[in-house]
């Protein structure tokens, strides 16, 4: 198992991100172990873990911290992700994940499906048997709510050459923002932290959240398929367009419509004329502006954090400005 080098400078968190994943496995039992076998090589695919490891940060704000209760909800948020991934691969129809091959490609889109639902309920189970109240289970579900209408929102705005930066955010938070704003309120939450703190701390996760699924979507912009590990501008196609082509849009409608009317259509010497569009159309540079003032907000927050913690807080810090300034 390899936890991802990020952690190698805080090695407490990086055990309990170790435990996390081997609860997730162990949690995993199917009568079709090739599947099950499949699924486990998902999450020991080398993801970074940052919404488990926000939340067993986030935990020790609690006047009671639980450590063995800290990482099984931390187990709950990383399987609620894997089953979005797994699900987003059935829409993209992608074939590889982190390079290892997907559910879909491996096995059929019936069984990555039921292995996506599956794991939704892997995550329930852990909540229903670590979580001391029934509150978070119900935010849990509102969150899952709001994960999957920002799913159907990307889906309702597919191909529209209009839609906007505001339809842009509303769909990435509900998609990407709302688990990071989860786990940053569960840690601190199911602890013993107060109402009041726990709320604050979700905002964090949120700002967090935003910022990174907006670097997220300039990376396509600026790395290749083999670094980023999934197919560079393959969204364009499927007609999901981001942060930076919306952007660009907003400059230069009449360069990027004909192009993007072909629709799934779009050749690779099309998608390179995008790249280059959006680029050269300040679509890049205005999403980082963007990208720049969620992260300030997350960081400005982040500073308010109770100071009777200062070296969690300080880490923290420290780990959303790294991940959330990367250029490349």
């Amino acid at each position: 198992m390899q936890i991802h080098s990020m952690w190698d400078d805080y090695p407490t968190l990086k055990k309990d991100l170790a435990k996390t994943l081997d609860l997730m496995s162990s949690s995993i039992n199917l009568p079709n172990k090739e599947i099950e076998q499949t699924i486990i090589e998902l999450f020991h695919s080398g993801g970074k873990l940052l919404r488990p490891a926000y939340l067993l940060l986030f935990s020790a704000f609690g006047k009671n911290t639980d450590k063995k209760k800290s990482i099984a909800l931390a187990a709950a948020m990383e399987t609620l992700h894997t089953a979005t991934l797994i699900h987003d691969d059935i829409i993209d129809e992608a074939e590889v994940r982190r390079g290892v091959t997907t559910l879909q490609t491996k096995f059929d889109k019936d069984v990555a499906v039921y292995s996506g639902d599956y794991l939704f309920i892997v995550c329930f189970k852990l909540l229903a048997k670590y979580t001391d109240s029934l509150r978070s289970i119900k935010l849990n579900t509102a969150s899952m709510e709001k994960v999957l209408l920002g799913e159907l929102g990307q889906m309702n705005t597919r191909y529209r050459i209009d839609i906007t930066v505001d339809e842009y955010i509303q769909n990435i938070s509900g998609k990407t923002a709302e688990l990071f704003a989860l786990s940053c309120f569960l840690g601190c939450y199911e602890n013993g932290g107060s109402t009041k703190l726990a709320s604050n701390c979700r905002e964090i996760g949120k700002s967090i959240g935003l910022a990174f699924q907006i670097v997220d979507d300039i990376l396509d912009y600026s790395q290749t398929e083999e670094t980023i590990g999934k197919p560079v501008l393959e969204d364009v196609k499927q007609g999901v367009y981001s942060l930076p082509l919306i952007c660009a849009l907003e400059e230069n409608k009449a360069f990027f419509e004909p192009i993007l009317m072909k629709k799934d259509q779009m050749t690779d010497e099309d998608t390179r004329v995008i790249h280059e569009g959006v680029i050269t159309y300040g679509g890049v540079e205005k999403a980082y502006q963007l990208a720049d003032h969620y992260t300030q907000t997350a960081l400005d927050l982040i500073q308010q954090l109770p100071n009777n913690k200062a070296n969690t807080k300080q880490t923290i810090f420290d780990i959303t400005k790294q991940i959330l300034t990367r250029k490349n």
